[in-house]
């Protein structure tokens, strides 16, 4: 495959190899080459071994959200809303997968956040985690108008996340800012951090190379932002954005390749690197310190976007 592959003994400390090892334990590293039905069970389960719980003060209620199942979490009287796509590589994950994860946004801030639980692969191709990702975020925009928007989320929902951004301009009217966590944006599968962090813990190129086959029907579309925003020749109009990537992560390239586009087309764009973290690290943040460091600085960008202070220079 070429490429220097990284060093893991040296870069990830004692304490994200516990996470490690404690996923891998409900969620082996070969789980993408079993059925879509056992894939789900095992992440699911996985997911309910992490749980948290909410922080008090917090409501979670389910809804339709345009026609999309999706959970409004509230606490107080919100002054934004936060719209979140959960990860999962477009086949796994759903309301329950980043429950916690969403009720802690919601403590920590005091906006309201909206959980969208768009249609999964590969029963639904793309474009239908897209179409249902947008048809949330326009009920929100709409419902919720007035209150700033901010779009947040990890992995495949990072994806998706900066799909509806691109699609938005010219459509939605609110959305301030988007944040990225550990994002696949669609960049160049042969350079970078794919090769070099190709066989990273808890996401491998193989498992990427699943994920893309099973979420589309026939060939890769080629030019669709709603598809790979890398993919989009306009990068000019997107709301300021701030990315989180894992530095032991083949997609973690991805960051660097949207944000360099977002700053050459004049906008603002932050890329912040975690240094010896693994795709999937929000589940490491009450274990890991640097997972825990980790999502603090995401969720104050969260509230600083959504307030119109950009605080990265």
């Amino acid at each position: 495959m070429g490429g220097v592959s990284a060093d893991y003994s040296s870069l990830i400390d004692t304490e994200t190899w516990a996470f490690i090892r404690e996923t891998d334990s409900w969620y082996p590293p070969d789980t993408a080459t079993k059925s879509v039905a056992e894939q789900r069970e095992i992440y699911d389960r996985m997911c309910r071994a992490f749980f948290q719980g909410y922080p008090d003060g917090v409501a979670a209620t389910d809804l339709s959200a345009g026609g999309v199942p999706a959970r409004l979490y509230e606490a107080g009287q919100p002054t934004a809303t936060v719209i979140y796509y959960h990860g999962g590589g477009f086949v796994v994950g759903g309301l329950e997968s980043h429950d916690d994860v969403c009720a802690e946004i919601c403590a920590q801030t005091g906006f309201r956040v909206l959980a969208v639980d768009y249609r999964l692969a590969p029963e639904h191709k793309h474009p239908a985690a897209f179409a249902d990702a947008f048809a949330a975020t326009q009920w929100a925009c709409e419902g919720f108008a007035g209150d700033p928007v901010v779009l947040a989320g990890d992995s495949a929902g990072g994806n998706l996340a900066a799909s509806v951004a691109h699609h938005a301009r010219g459509r939605l009217t609110g959305i301030v800012g988007q944040v990225l966590i550990y994002p696949g944006l669609g960049g160049p599968h042969d350079q970078g951090s794919y090769l070099t962090h190709a066989n990273a813990p808890m996401l491998t190129a193989q498992d990427i190379a699943f994920y893309r086959m099973v979420r589309v029907a026939g060939e890769e579309p080629q030019g669709d932002p709603t598809y790979a925003p890398l993919h989009d020749s306009d990068f000019t109009g997107l709301p300021p954005t701030l990315i989180v990537t894992a530095e032991c992560d083949p997609l973690c390239d991805d960051g660097g390749l949207y944000r360099d586009q977002i700053v050459a087309a004049g906008g603002q764009a932050h890329w912040i690197t975690e240094p010896g973290l693994v795709h999937g690290y929000l589940r490491a943040r009450s274990t890991v310190t640097r997972a825990r460091d980790s999502f603090a600085r995401i969720k104050n960008g969260i509230e600083a976007l959504a307030q119109g202070l950009w605080p990265y220079g």
